[in-house]
């Protein structure tokens, strides 16, 4: 299956890319698009406890099923105050 990822901020920064597909087998799970998301861009495990993620947009937990075609967009802490 494939889904789509949007990265914004730093997240962005990390991959090099703003948007970008990745093609997970059929089953997966968001957990896994982010193990495959860290496995190209390491430094992302360190966001990976504040990070939250939206699928078709909604904010779901890493066990949410994913299905071909869904967008996850990767939502990063937000600092300020």
């Amino acid at each position: 299956m494939r889904v789509k990822v949007l990265a914004f901020a730093r997240i962005r920064e990390m991959l090099e890319a703003s948007e970008q597909s990745l093609d997970l087998p059929g089953g997966a799970r968001v957990a896994d698009a982010w193990s495959m998301l860290v496995s190209a861009a390491p430094e992302l495990d360190a966001l990976g406890g504040s990070t939250r993620v939206a699928r078709n947009g909604r904010v779901v937990s890493l066990d949410e099923p994913l299905c071909d075609g869904d967008e996850l967009a990767l939502l990063p802490p937000v600092g300020g105050g």
